[in-house]
């Protein structure tokens, strides 16, 4: 079924909705929780955390694209879900990830009002500026947590040059965000 009926469906407060969000993707949702979590019974569970917030949230939200706001949902229900299971130790992939890109945020981000919300915005004015293949890495690293040996299969690249693209659009990364935080 096509996204724009399934989303018609959730405005219609039909049942069907789910069951269609359900068959068309959960496949996707519950890989990208497990690369997160490492845990198919915790993936399985954000999965339906995540078909009950699609519920309460269409309506009033009308998603642009189904698909991508999906993914989001259950990345951070998968996120928030590995801070409760790992409050004090931190070993997932996808922590290393983010750490990965924890000095790109300038020293003064915080204090001239970035929140994560903003911070998100300019990072995607960013990526809308670099070529294709460096933002289908740079997203696949960072917000699937792909490893750079699973993009580099799927992408028919070497692992250097994932590491390399990866190297680069972070470096241009911190200059625009450093050049922001001046405006």
């Amino acid at each position: 079924m096509e996204d724009e009926k399934i989303i018609a469906l959730f405005f219609e407060r039909d049942e069907q909705a789910v069951a269609e969000t359900e068959k068309k993707y959960r496949g996707l949702c519950i890989s990208l929780s497990d690369k997160i979590l490492k845990n198919s019974f915790d993936a399985e569970e954000c999965f339906s955390d995540t078909l009950m917030a699609l519920w309460n949230s269409i309506p009033p939200k009308r998603p642009e694209n189904l698909k991508a706001y999906i993914c989001k949902v259950i990345r951070n229900l998968s996120l928030t879900k590995l801070d409760y299971n790992f409050a004090k130790k931190r070993t997932s992939d996808c922590e290393v990830s983010l750490e990965e890109l924890e000095y790109l945020i300038p020293d003064g981000a915080s204090e001239n009002g970035y929140d994560g919300v903003e911070l998100g915005m300019v990072i995607d004015g960013f990526l809308s500026s670099v070529k294709p293949e460096a933002r289908k890495i740079f997203v696949r690293r960072y917000f699937f947590f792909d490893s750079v040996s699973d993009i580099s299969l799927d992408l028919g690249i070497s692992q250097s040059k994932v590491k390399s693209v990866l190297s680069r659009t972070v470096k241009r990364l911190r200059s625009y965000l450093t050049e922001k935080e001046r405006l």
